[in-house]
């Protein structure tokens, strides 16, 4: 039986990233280029982290400063070992599942993650619903921590998993934050699958919802992702006021109401307040 590519780089070793600074030692020693000195494959997952939508090869290699077939080598290697995913029609390149395992695995190692999840299980405690802490990720929007209800009725997103942007709360959250022109640029490339009968597939109709989500400052999601599952967004945001991440809770619809949650919003505010000194601390 063919085995799923993502399964095969997650039990890859931590040795086998080696490939990928060899690839780069040995051009570099042969003669090439002076350029391949300059190729970092943390410096690739940095753009691509923070690249609101995918990359593409010109892109990165203009960012880069270095020429395209040199990067090309040097992505072939990361897409092999999981580092970096590229995305079917060239769209581009985002950051693939294993460096969001190497990320995630940075934070369980540390005493920020056990900080979140402080902030989220006393949300938690108050709404009765399940709260996540969402970033967004090349045009996706990535789980990075959440804390569950108690309820039987619930649904599990696994930390590390990745949810579409234009039919989730945060999602929608995280296009309405985005300048008009940056906003733009994501949705030309962005495809809009139905995920259930309530999906927003058509592009002006979105649009529109995003705007209305702006003045909000609430991202929101009507059985849009999930048929019975309705879930509410507000954003974290640094000390400067950009948007970095997002709180959302979600539930049922069977036992909670859109309404319900909105009500929540002044309390998911406050501990997205308590997120961010978690996340960006104030320098003594």
């Amino acid at each position: 039986m063919k085995r799923n590519p993502d399964e095969t780089n997650q039990n890859r070793t931590a040795t086998s990233i080696e490939p990928v600074f060899d690839d780069v030692e040995d051009a570099a020693t042969s003669g090439a280029n002076e350029d391949i000195r300059r190729l970092r494959p943390l410096t690739v997952l940095e753009l691509l982290t923070h690249s609101p939508q995918p990359l593409t090869l010109a892109q990165l290699a203009l960012q880069m400063q270095v020429p395209k077939s040199t990067l090309m080598r040097l992505l072939h290697s990361m897409e092999a070992q999981g580092y970096v995913l590229h995305m079917p029609a060239d769209r581009g390149y985002v950051t693939g599942t294993r460096s969001v395992s190497l990320a995630l695995n940075t934070l369980r190692g540390s005493n920020m993650r056990r900080e979140c999840r402080a902030v989220l299980r006393a949300l938690v405690r108050r709404l009765g619903e399940t709260c996540n802490l969402t970033v967004p990720d090349a045009g996706r929007v990535l789980y990075v921590e959440r804390v569950d209800t108690a309820e039987p009725l619930r649904m599990y997103v696994q930390p590390g998993t990745w949810v579409p942007m234009h039919c989730t709360a945060s999602g929608k959250l995280f296009l309405a934050s985005m300048s008009l022109l940056e906003r733009q640029a994501v949705l030309a490339h962005m495809p809009l699958p139905r995920s259930s009968p309530r999906t927003i597939t058509d592009r002006a109709a979105l649009e529109v919802e995003l705007d209305r989500i702006a003045k909000r400052g609430v991202g929101i999601d009507n059985e849009e992702f999930v048929r019975g599952m309705i879930a509410v967004a507000v954003p974290v945001r640094d000390h400067e006021g950009k948007l970095v991440a997002a709180i959302a809770c979600h539930g049922p619809s069977a036992r909670v109401s859109l309404e319900d949650l909105l009500g929540n919003v002044p309390q998911m505010r406050t501990a997205a307040e308590l997120m961010r000194d978690v996340l960006l601390p104030r320098e003594a």
